[in-house]
């Protein structure tokens, strides 16, 4: 499937989660095996022939992809939660959105000395979310071997807040 069909599967709702924002709703490409197949397959072909020991998803739909990638690379699975959703210690950081804050957690143990990490997320708005996985990953002793995201959202300049050379998205918008 070409990107610019993917394009075409994404449902965008105007003015969610307030005026002036536009979601790019991914749960109409997940819903469609096609098109989720192929978004899967063309993030993966990105990364084929890399050192990734784990692939990081960030809660909630940046689980999915993450998911999906890491069980077709047969490399682990690193959950970044919203605060007090883990039962152990845990590292954590707040961040920018476009729209107000948030905080992101993940277990202490979940990242060793070295790990080279792949940090996976639905979108790449305006890059607080993701920066700050990476530099949690960071104080955990692993290394970012690249951000991979399913959708940009080129406007917010995101990607500033990021190596450039090491993020990938597959879908843009407002490029």
């Amino acid at each position: 499937m070409l990107v610019a069909d993917l394009k075409r599967t994404i449902r965008e709702v105007p003015d969610f989660p307030k005026p002036g924002i536009t979601f790019y709703d991914i749960s109409t490409l997940f819903r469609n095996p096609p098109a989720f197949r192929s978004a899967v397959e063309r993030m993966l072909e990105r990364y084929r022939g890399e050192k990734i020991d784990a692939v990081a998803g960030i809660e909630a739909r940046g689980f999915v992809v993450a998911a999906a990638m890491a069980y077709q690379m047969g490399t682990g699975l690193v959950l970044f939660r919203k605060p007090g959703k883990l039962p152990c210690d845990t590292e954590g950081e707040e961040y920018a959105l476009e729209y107000g804050s948030a905080r992101i957690e993940v277990h202490r143990d979940a990242i060793t000395a070295g790990q080279r990490i792949l940090v996976v997320d639905d979108v790449l708005a305006t890059g607080g979310t993701a920066a700050a996985a990476g530099r949690i990953v960071e104080r955990l002793g692993g290394k970012v071997e690249g951000y991979a995201f399913l959708v940009e959202l080129v406007s917010l300049s995101g990607r500033k807040k990021l190596p450039p050379s090491s993020v990938f998205s597959l879908i843009q918008y407002g490029a």
